[in-house]
């Protein structure tokens, strides 16, 4: 056994035990959609047959110049040539699966087409009489092709993923500067040497940083997902069906006694439902001022449905964004368990820039709880909860809460500059 063959067979077994390994991380990834699947078992299985055609490679380049050595030496490099850019190509399209990139399509199989020319002209390459490769005139379209490739799964990756940090967006670009150096060195450093080439050691290795970066996107989309559900089941809470029936019913009872006023309450339910409905589907910091409207709209509704309720607003700071359904159900929170069953019933909604941070306060005079209940596991104060951790999440910010039991409630939300 020579020294190519013997170095080949041992660089074999960790590639294909990495092949292996991926292998069954695709296989049972919960994140990863069927499609997706059967994208990463064409790649596996095209780097699988790169290395052994690689390994065919040794075997036929030690072995006698002769008219059949030298057709399945042509067959392999074409395989290898034309595979190479159907791998990048797959990449693309494990990327973008609804996609059809015919147009990249299209240049790998004029890629593929070019090299068969192999097998009559030595236009992309041959082999003298000896066995001896030469590389002909079009003999690095190949290369040219991948280039393209990589600089199209670059783009489609960062383009695809836009949102990403940083340090998230440097993986795809690592890879393909890996990919890009692989091939300079084997085209021009190892271009005497045969058997696995450096493109398919990094090829394999790039595959599996790939594939645990999709991977960890794939995860995030379904957090996304399940925050999604979470915001729907928030936006179900805040609806509640007797404010909506009560509200009805007050419209239909003003509409024989006060009609300008059941047409009030009308634009004030709307504007109500559909911010309700908005911000379901919204997953960025929405400006204070729609916040503001949409909390407007509800007190409104329950100023009128209850007399003794007043709610006063003091918001000269009204330039910064925070999370949809913040203010709006605290509101409620301090209007429905608070001071409804009061005589005079208050509400005072605040907003003021401090030195370091936007302060948003809601007071209220209503019978007051124990602050330290906030946290129990019972069900109670989900609202109130659910407030302060997507504060926290979306955009830093913090919530404090002061209640006195018989006297009142203060909520101050502070949001960083």
């Amino acid at each position: 056994m020579n020294v190519d063959l013997r170095s080949d067979i041992i660089m074999l077994i960790p590639m294909g035990l990495q092949l292996l390994g991926i292998s069954f991380a695709v296989l049972i990834d919960p994140y990863v959609t069927k499609k997706r699947k059967r994208i990463m078992f064409g790649i596996i299985l095209l780097m699988a047959s790169l290395i052994a055609m690689d390994i065919v490679s040794t075997v036929l380049t030690e072995m006698a110049a002769s008219p059949s050595v030298i057709l399945e030496r042509k067959l392999q490099s074409i395989f290898c040539y034309s595979a190479r850019p159907v791998v990048l190509l797959l990449f693309i399209h494990l990327v973008r699966p609804e996609r059809k990139h015919r147009a990249l399509f299209g240049l790998t199989a004029a890629c593929a087409l070019l090299y068969l020319t192999a097998l009559f002209t030595p236009l992309t390459f041959g082999f003298h009489a000896d066995n001896v490769f030469f590389r002909g005139p079009l003999g690095y379209t190949s290369h040219v092709v991948c280039g393209v490739l990589l600089i199209c799964l670059l783009a489609v990756s960062l383009r695809e993923y836009g949102s990403l940090r940083r340090a998230e967006a440097l993986i795809p670009a690592f890879n393909a500067l890996l990919l890009a150096a692989a091939a300079v060195v084997d085209t021009f450093i190892l271009q005497t040497r045969n058997g696995i080439t450096v493109v398919s050691i990094t090829a394999v290795s790039s595959t599996v940083f790939f594939y645990v970066w999709l991977h960890l996107l794939f995860v995030r989309e379904h957090t996304e997902e399940l925050q999604a559900e979470q915001r729907a089941r928030l936006l179900l809470s805040q609806i509640r069906p007797h404010f909506l029936y009560n509200t009805l019913a007050t419209i239909q009872s003003l509409c024989r006694i006060e009609p300008e006023r059941a047409a009030d309450v009308t634009g004030k339910f709307s504007t109500y439902l559909r911010q309700n409905l908005e911000a379901m589907g919204e997953t960025q910091l929405i400006p204070f001022a729609k916040e503001l409207e949409h909390t407007r709209a509800y007190a409104g509704i329950e100023e009128i449905r209850f007399p003794n309720l007043r709610v006063e607003y003091d918001t000269p700071d009204t330039e910064f964004l925070l999370p949809p359904l913040t203010v709006q159900p605290l509101v409620e929170n301090a209007i429905r368990h608070g001071v409804r069953e009061r005589k005079q019933g208050l509400v005072t909604v605040s907003a003021h820039r401090g030195e370091d941070c936007h302060e948003i306060v809601i007071r209220d005079n209503g019978k007051g709880f124990d602050a330290g209940s906030i946290d129990r596991a019972d069900g109670s104060h989900i609202g109130v909860r659910n407030v302060r951790e997507r504060l926290q999440r979306l955009c830093n910010g913090t919530m404090t809460i002061e209640s006195v039991p018989g006297e009142g409630t203060a909520i101050t939300l502070r949001i960083p500059l």
